[in-house]
């Protein structure tokens, strides 16, 4: 016979007093279940339908926080209930001030087997007013994120929905082993700042599909600790798949890699990605003073309609921590392809700006038509870029590319490599 095994606990928010009216305040409910888990070694929490106003609290190891049918988790906006961190190891001494950060809603570190989804319950950081805060420049610290894991694995997250975070909504930093599927992100397109989707930081073996972000700051954005910082902790990304994601960014990128890169960033796969009414597509962003590496990414099957920039390289996103930076900590970027790119109602579908410190190594197009907004400007913009075209690709490509036909054979070997046509003013 088979050794029999109990399975892990099912608690109910309500068994810990929690009361789901939307005014009362559900923190000490959250935090006794939280201990209720952890004292049994793992466990289920159910939150049901209703409206749990809380402060942040924490998860644990083996631990399901599951949001039935019409439950919605509430930050509460009084900036006091918020507890302050320590900076960031890897970004130096705050992201928007120096010193302590506020914590994240949900948070959780050092933990293993963690699993928050439901039938697609909504955890709501209710932001608007860290926002306007953010704006008028009272608040004295780093906003928190909505939900945040630090170095921990096994993270499941799906069927749920995330809206309204004060900052970044779902930043997964120096984790292992994470999948995110099934997901809802949303904060409004404009004026909600910094409300990035998914942020996977520092992090390894992470699956991103079948989710639907639409936010006030990048979709996805992959990161790895800023300038000297990043570079000393030495945490890279690497081994990122992102899947069948449908994202709309006005005011930033859909898919972006870096800035904040120090640690490295390494075989990323986006594929099968919707990018709609954004500002751009899909980005890197580095800057002299990162150091490290952004190679081996892969685009795949990617769709873009109506946006200003498709396709972006920028090597020079000169946001630093502090003056500490060594500006000859230049990134390589290589190895880099883009296969089956289409859209329409795109201003300027590829912008890929090397420097003479920092050249664009082995970009490759293959596969790629995309309709135009204007056809009088230089649509597909280059500099310090080397690489190739293989078989058609429409618009007609930079000159710094060599050309080959779809049997790889090279048509025409470029010679200008370093030639720029980088036009900003559309």
């Amino acid at each position: 016979m088979g050794q029999w095994v109990a399975s892990p606990p099912v608690y109910d928010l309500r068994e810990f007093g929690g009361v789901g009216d939307g005014r009362t305040l559900n923190t000490a409910a959250f935090v006794a279940a939280g201990g209720g888990v952890a004292e049994r070694g793992g466990g289920r929490l159910v939150v049901p339908a209703g409206r749990w106003l809380t402060a942040p609290f924490n998860l644990t190891s083996r631990m399901t926080l599951f949001l039935a049918a019409g439950a919605e988790i509430l930050g509460i906006q009084d900036e006091r209930y918020w507890p302050l961190m320590s900076p960031l190891p890897s970004y130096g001494y705050g992201r928007e001030h120096k010193g302590p950060r506020y914590g994240s809603l949900i948070h959780g570190q050092d933990l293993k087997d963690v699993t928050i989804t439901g039938h697609n319950g909504t955890i709501n950081g209710q932001g608007q007013s860290w926002w306007i805060k953010f704006r008028k420049k009272v608040l004295n610290h780093t906003r928190g994120p909505l939900v945040q894991l630090m170095r921990s694995s096994n993270i499941t997250i799906s069927n749920i929905t995330l809206r309204d975070s004060p900052f970044w909504t779902l930043h997964i930093y120096d984790c292992k082993d994470v999948t995110i599927s099934e997901t809802t992100i949303l904060a409004p397109i404009v004026g909600a700042p910094n409300t990035d989707g998914i942020d996977p930081d520092s992090c390894e073996n992470v699956v991103i599909r079948n989710c639907y972000i639409s936010v006030g700051d990048d979709g996805i954005a992959i990161k790895s600790g800023w300038d000297q910082y990043g570079i000393a902790y030495g945490r890279p990304s690497t081994n990122i798949a992102i899947h069948n994601v449908t994202i709309r960014s006005m005011v930033s990128a859909g898919v972006s890699i870096g800035s904040e890169m120090s640690g490295g960033v390494s075989n990323v796969l986006v594929e099968n990605v919707h990018i709609w009414d954004s500002r751009r597509g899909v980005r890197i962003k580095t800057a002299p003073g990162r150091g490290a590496y952004v190679s081996n990414i892969v685009y795949r099957n990617i769709t873009l309609e109506h946006l200003r920039v498709g396709i972006v390289i920028k090597t020079d996103y000169n946001e630093h921590p502090d003056e500490g930076f060594d500006p000859k900590a230049v990134p390589i970027i290589e190895n880099i392809s883009y296969t089956s790119i289409h859209g329409h109602g795109v201003r300027v579908p590829v912008r890929i700006q090397g420097s003479a410190e920092i050249p664009v190594k082995n970009v490759t197009f293959h596969d790629m038509s995309i309709g135009l907004v204007d056809r009088k400007h230089h649509v597909f913009q280059c500099s310090f870029v080397q690489g190739q075209v293989i078989g058609y690709v429409f618009p007609v490509p930079c000159k710094n590319l060599d050309l080959y036909n779809e049997r790889q054979e090279l048509v025409k070997q470029s010679t200008l490599q370093n030639i720029s046509d980088i036009d900003y003013s559309f």
